[in-house]
């Protein structure tokens, strides 16, 4: 007889949901920070929009190393909470902010010296890199104070204490949007910046939100900071979070760039300008319905990993980790078929025209939106398999493995072919996109029923 592995103890799904739902609504609050970008800035022309868009390309790198920083932590610091050693986890926080922080700055000094080589480096458009250089020179800066945030904000949602990153973006894009109106469009006596003013903005709340973050550190008795520990966290601790982590930077650096290859991609193409302008409105649509997605696979991580850290067996960590996916592929079947309603009845009539997408880009944006709503409830599952539950075992090279040979070894080098050399039927370089998440599930699903990925990971504290 199958096993139910749904049926779970009572309050189980309550505290899924808890654990969840700030981590949900973390996720909304963020992608809703780029929605407004990308709509206030939509608002000055599909030239800007393509510019924008076309220069977020090197900057969502930063953003995937970052997340791979954070990802990393949670695999250490999961566990040590499982333990309850508050002392490593500072330790690894101290080793995830050295490395952040510095990678941050290296990237954001690249970009601030060289906008306009990166820009040439996404689109051959004149228009768009002359564009596009003076937002990358200063929204660069900000994943500095970006990266110091996100490693605090990790730290506290591996221990149980999501709120904590919903309150702080959520003051953050408050502030974000209100300054995108003023500075985009010169309201108040301010000089209308456009572009330019949207990349200020973004760097004035980031500098606000790490001000918010470390204040609330300071004070923060559940998970005290312990300074010593954190500024000296020891050659041991390094190695750990490099064994660990490492192949979680690795891969979110790899999938990031990846990425942004495929943007380039579709910037050679005939088509670039309405391609990349369909593309920035999908993009948003994409982490607007994953956010539940990413919210459950935080949620997964943080419960896998305890449990490991608690001392559970391997087939109790293997059925909750299976009752985890079913509940994303559920969430995924979800999320498609609102989309699949919301394309003909919003996103066509109404959405598409107010960011100027017409003709050809509108009908690229139909093309993508459709393709994407058939390949969703796929990547739900993959999402939480690799970014929760495998990485949270500690087997985080063979997660990377899973992620990266579909993308690199199929998706790139299908989109490259189809769109620059065979000029395919949109549908198909959308196609060639997405199939990525038919490669991992069968790769994944088989790692898991090995249950070779469940292994403690932590050691006792030296001192």
């Amino acid at each position: 007889m199958a096993k139910n592995y749904l049926r779970r103890e009572p309050g189980f799904y309550k505290r899924l949901f808890l654990l969840a739902l700030p981590l949900i609504l973390q996720n909304l609050i963020t992608t809703s920070l780029g929605f407004v970008d990308t709509f206030m800035v939509g608002l000055l022309g599909q030239s800007e929009l393509s510019a924008v868009t076309a220069a977020n390309s090197p900057i969502f790198l930063i953003q995937v190393i970052v997340f791979g920083f954070i990802s990393g932590l949670t695999v250490l610091t999961s566990q040590y909470w499982g333990k309850g050693d508050v002392e490593a986890i500072n330790r690894c926080m101290g080793v995830a902010l050295y490395i952040g922080v510095a990678v941050a700055a290296i990237m954001a000094l690249v970009l601030f010296c060289f906008p306009t080589f990166v820009m040439g480096l996404v689109t051959n458009n004149t228009l768009l890199i002359e564009m596009g250089a003076p937002y990358l020179r200063i929204v660069g800066i900000s994943y500095i104070f970006n990266a110091a945030s996100a490693v605090y904000v990790g730290m506290q949602r591996s221990t149980e204490n999501p709120v904590l990153g919903m309150v702080v973006f959520a003051a953050s894009m408050l502030l974000n949007t209100f300054l995108n109106y003023i500075l985009i469009f010169g309201k108040f006596g301010a000089p209308a910046l456009g572009i330019t003013g949207a990349a200020l903005a973004t760097l004035t709340a980031r500098v606000v939100e790490f001000l918010l973050t470390w204040t609330y550190a300071l004070r923060d008795h559940r998970v005290p900071l312990r300074l010593r520990a954190m500024l000296r966290p020891g050659r041991m601790y390094f190695n750990d979070f490099l064994q660990y982590s490492a192949p979680v930077l690795i891969n979110e650096s790899m999938w990031g760039l990846g990425t942004t290859v495929m943007t380039a991609i579709m910037g050679h193409m005939v088509i670039s300008e309405e391609i990349l302008a369909a593309y920035a409105i999908m993009g948003n649509i994409d982490k607007f319905s994953t956010v539940t997605c990413f919210g459950i696979a935080g949620a997964s991580a943080v419960l896998v990993g305890k449990r490991i850290g608690e001392g559970a067996s391997r087939e109790e960590t293997y059925d909750l980790s299976w009752c985890l996916l079913l509940v994303s592929l559920f969430i995924g079947f979800t999320v498609a078929a609102c989309l699949a309603i919301l394309l003909p009845t919003v996103f066509i009539p109404y959405l598409y025209p107010l960011f100027h997408l017409e003709g050809l880009s509108l009908n690229i944006a139909t093309i993508m939106c459709t393709v994407y709503v058939v390949m969703l409830p796929l990547k739900s599952f993959d999402i939480n398999n690799i970014t929760g539950i495998l990485r949270a075992g500690g087997d985080a090279r063979m997660a990377s493995v899973i992620d990266l040979a579909p993308l690199w070894l199929v998706a790139v080098p299908l989109t490259a072919l189809t769109g620059l050399v065979l000029n395919a039927p949109v549908w198909v370089v959308c196609l060639c996109i997405q199939v990525e998440n038919i490669c991992k599930m069968p790769l994944g699903v088989r790692r898991l029923r090995s249950r070779k990925w469940i292994n403690n990971i932590t050691r006792e504290n030296p001192s």
